[in-house]
């Protein structure tokens, strides 16, 4: 049962969710939060369909057991996509939202969705994102009529985790074969590898996929550290305003040029009224990414 399915009877009886992600490491693609969730009573079957930690498994089997969970009339299931671009926004953003406190923001936002359909959620179990005891005290804060679990490799202790690891790391899965790159250079190619920093393939896929002045496509974490060797040679962009300044004084072209030293980063300071941008007009990379133009730092 998906989270788009009518809700079941036994949803109206205690339930326990498991939580999990995939993709936290990677430099190109989504992260992925996976749940999983049953009523207490049926743990003990659950513990027998033989789910486990997703990265113990081949693909294959991950694939068979997710096709089995999906027609479980007794099992709910929901997923969080973390685009690429988001991640990269998030962690460059003035006020930064570290890898943490998005996954936090996730796990949440799953207990959140399914506490609204009307599941009556009384335990959950989540692998842990940093300090386990200040993670279990924050969810707990947020969600006071729910007992959390949170623990070490919590994919691998308890099958409801394990569960909603197979759905995330399967939606993943799914998603990287499936992404559309919606850049148009010539050469472009899907041969990218694991994702992960070190893997040689990756490496390779991003040397030959950089651009120096409209960065990476949207597959990858440009913040990543992984991405910063990419761009000793970037070129300084500068473009025209879109809004003449408001007393007109803006010389013989009636523009003024924002320059900027890095893809999509303002260096320079600016006062509020000087410039704005709408982005009309501007290139497609720029608004796919919603980058916009900086006026206060």
């Amino acid at each position: 049962m998906s989270s788009q399915d009518p809700l079941p009877k036994w949803a109206s009886k205690p339930c326990v969710m498991g939580i999990d992600e995939a993709g936290r490491g990677p430099v190109l693609g989504p992260m992925v939060y996976g749940c999983l969730y049953c009523t207490r009573s049926y743990l003990k079957e659950l513990s027998s369909l033989n789910f486990a930690d997703s990265k113990t498994l081949k693909e294959e089997k991950r694939e068979e057991l997710f096709e089995g969970l999906k027609t479980n009339e007794s099992i709910g299931w929901a997923v969080d996509v973390i685009d690429p671009r988001e991640l990269s926004s998030k962690m460059l953003n003035k006020v930064k939202i570290n890898l943490n406190e998005i996954s936090h923001d996730s796990a949440m936002g799953l207990v959140t969705k399914v506490l609204g359909m009307g599941v009556l959620l009384t335990e959950v179990y989540v692998d842990t994102v940093g300090d386990p005891e200040k993670y279990r005290i924050k969810l707990s804060e947020k969600f006071p009529n729910v007992k959390f679990v949170v623990a070490k490799k919590a994919d691998s202790l308890y099958p409801v985790v394990s569960g909603a690891s197979i759905v995330a790391k399967v939606t993943r899965d799914r998603v990287l074969r499936d992404w559309a790159l919606e850049e148009t250079a010539e050469n472009m190619h899907r041969n990218f590898g694991s994702g992960y920093p070190g893997d040689p393939t990756t490496k390779c896929w991003l040397e030959d996929h950089k651009h120096s002045v409209f960065g990476f496509p949207t597959l990858v974490r440009f913040s990543w550290g992984t991405c910063t060797s990419y761009f000793k040679d970037i070129v300084e962009v500068s473009w025209e305003s879109d809004k003449v300044d408001e007393d007109g004084a803006t010389g013989g072209s009636g523009k003024k040029q924002l320059r900027l030293s890095n893809v999509g980063i303002t260096t320079s300071k600016r006062k509020s009224e000087e410039i704005e941008s709408n982005a009309k007009g501007r290139c497609k990379f720029f608004q796919a990414r919603k980058l916009e133009q900086l006026t206060q730092f």
